[in-house]
């Protein structure tokens, strides 16, 4: 690491078994936070299909979630900076309540406008549980940051259960509302992490002292920052254009509803079931290098896409989409922590985020259209050029670090 993104031993204090304690803690709350994001991602499509007045609106719930995703990470990043993290991850807590009571009330009214309001709630509790992966990190040593982000991001394993099974148990509780009461259900789980996040231990916020962080434009233009955030847009971002897509091309494809809960269970599996290892391999192996496996996963998965309309195909396909997303994900994640020194972390990673969560936005936006005008396999072709992109950008990091490496020596 060079010396500009070296940690300031003064100004940080790491502490592994406190790192390790919020880890386990973040992982319950994570799983539980991450039920009530499947919830939205297994049915609002379906939903909005319904209600949209335009077809190639059938997505724009999912969408509207994205955004607030993406319009929730500076707000947290500045919660977590004037409070302290766990105040900003509560305050999102808030929002997952409010976002399953609105949603719930969208579909018995038929309402797609209100529908939008609550999945764009829903976004705002996702841009604060997305960050538990950066909370963890906090008191970490650099070595241990990969363990403690995997352990938390690992918590969506039972994410993956809770979401679609709640989806299928509750999908016509409420009847003729279909879906109404799973939303009703995704307020509970939103309201029980809350809960859960009160046993984190957050290190006490700092004394005001002369700022010694470096302007976010410098630490932007840096090579890894660059890369990290590459791998990140191609990672979530592609994941999530065919994810989103995904449930309602089975369904227009002659699939049942319970077939693409069932593909996005064993989708959010391969996404978060890896995790337990992920953070070793990095160790092992090296973060770029376990990048690229990913990224080179999700571009078989958009081939598996394009060659078939099966069970089968959409199965096989969420599955490698999943667990590329995993091994990319966290490497790009890991590779952010090493970009910004401690006093820096809160406006990095809010930043960080926001660029990916805007990304995230407009492919959301666009899978919809091209699933209503052009076909399940355009959505698919789009992976490879991005996919592409960040790998070349990983392959001139690698390059640009054995050329510093050389220069040293």
């Amino acid at each position: 690491m060079s010396a500009a993104a070296a940690p300031h031993s003064h100004a940080h204090h790491h502490d592994d078994r406190l790192a390790r304690r919020n880890a386990i803690v973040l992982a319950v709350a994570q799983a539980l936070a991450g039920g009530n994001n499947t919830v939205i991602i297994s049915t609002a499509a379906i939903v909005g299909a319904v209600l949209a007045p335009d077809k190639g609106l059938a997505t724009a719930p999912v969408t509207a979630m994205v955004i607030g995703m993406w319009f929730g990470t500076l707000p947290i990043g500045w919660l977590a900076r004037r409070f302290d993290r766990r105040f900003a991850l509560q305050c999102g807590s808030l929002f997952g309540v409010i976002s399953g009571l609105i949603s719930c009330t969208a579909v018995m009214v038929g309402s797609f406008w209100l529908l939008l309001l609550g999945t764009f709630c829903g976004g705002l509790y996702a841009a604060a549980h997305q960050s538990y992966r950066f909370a963890a990190a906090d008191t970490a040593s650099e070595a241990y940051r990969p363990k403690v982000v995997s352990w938390v991001l690992a918590g969506g394993i039972f994410a993956a259960l809770i979401g679609p099974q709640l989806v299928i148990v509750t999908k016509d509780m409420l009847s003729p509302y279909l879906f109404a009461a799973s939303y009703l259900g995704s307020s509970v789980c939103a309201l029980l992490a809350a809960i859960v996040l009160g046993f984190v231990k957050v290190p006490p916020v700092a004394p005001k002292r002369i700022d010694t962080s470096r302007p976010l434009s410098h630490i932007c233009m840096t090579p890894r920052f660059v890369v990290a955030v590459a791998c990140g847009v191609a990672s979530y971002a592609m994941m999530n254009m065919v994810m989103t897509s995904a449930p309602l091309a089975m369904v227009g494809c002659g699939h049942s509803v319970t077939d693409a809960a069932l593909g996005i269970q064993w989708h959010v599996l391969a996404m978060y079931g890896p995790s337990f290892f992920t953070g070793s391999l990095i160790a092992r192996f090296g973060v770029e290098r376990i990048t690229a496996i990913g990224l080179g996963l999700i571009a078989l998965a958009a081939a598996v896409g394009i060659a078939g309309i099966s069970v089968a195909h959409f199965w096989t396909g969420l599955v490698l989409l999943g667990l590329g997303w995993n091994l990319a994900f966290i490497g790009a994640t890991t590779m952010v922590t090493h970009c910004h020194r401690p006093e820096e972390r809160h406006k990095v990673q809010s930043f960080n985020d926001f660029l990916i969560f805007g990304t995230m936005a407009v492919t959301s936006f666009l899978s919809g259209q091209m699933l209503a005008y052009w076909s399940w396999p355009a959505i698919n072709e789009v992976v490879f050029p991005v996919v592409l992109t960040a790998g070349a950008l990983l392959v001139w990091l690698i390059m640009h670090k054995r050329a510093e490496a050389r220069a040293v020596l």
